[in-house]
């Protein structure tokens, strides 16, 4: 019985659940992320959607460059305003798109605070200064290049690879982790039976043996 425990499987490390690892690592916090913007962006249309503070945001022009350029994604974060200084880089509403431009200094009014904005790659300040009410959130760091798939995804087609796909991966995953257990209890019982037949047989033949001297 000692040589079956020993060609038992190793479950920890057995391609099925290596796969399930990356699954989940990979497209469990990405599906979520997704859903959760997609989701907000349905309900909440005049607003910008966010996931636990974060936005991302798709960078459309260059004048930022060399900072990041158009077609990257950037991410942001919700910050207090009152925090703000200037050198950071904000992203903020102006209309009805959103701007990521560097604070080139604070004023102070009657009314409260407000930001001078300024493209690193433009050559003027932004025409009216930001107020605190308007910034979506302080930028952190950049994406080269994901801003066009990032575009993709926002379109109806995109929206449902973007489920389907990590949905599919999941489905896929089940299928070749059930095969492969039931594969390796297959494999697992054989053994077992192959190794009762031997002790019987041993035991039968022990038995002629002990007939045979009586």
């Amino acid at each position: 019985m000692e040589e079956t425990k020993q060609n038992r499987p190793n479950k920890r490390f057995t391609p099925g659940v290596i796969v399930g690892i990356i699954l989940c690592v990979v497209l469990v916090p990405a599906l979520v992320v997704n859903l959760t913007l997609i989701i907000k962006s349905f309900t909440r249309p005049d607003e910008v959607p966010s996931f636990m503070g974060y936005k991302p945001f798709i960078v459309l022009t260059g004048s930022m460059e060399p900072v990041f350029y158009s077609g990257d994604l950037v991410l942001c974060k919700e910050i207090d305003t009152s925090e703000l200084k200037a050198g950071d880089i904000i992203a903020f509403r102006e209309g009805k798109a959103v701007v990521t431009h560097r604070i080139q200094f604070v004023e102070t009014t009657d009314d409260g605070i407000q930001f001078v904005t300024k493209g690193d790659n433009n050559n003027a300040t932004d025409r009216n200064p930001v107020l605190p009410e308007v910034v979506e959130g302080i930028y952190l760091s950049k994406i080269s290049g994901l801003g066009n798939l990032a575009m993709f995804m926002q379109t109806p087609i995109g929206m449902a690879l973007f489920i389907a796909v990590p949905l599919i991966g999941f489905i896929l995953y089940d299928v070749l982790r059930r095969m492969i257990f039931e594969r390796q209890k297959a494999q697992h019982t054989q053994e077992l039976h192959e190794e009762l037949q031997r002790m019987r047989k041993e035991l039968e033949e022990r038995g002629k043996e002990n007939s045979e001297e009586e």
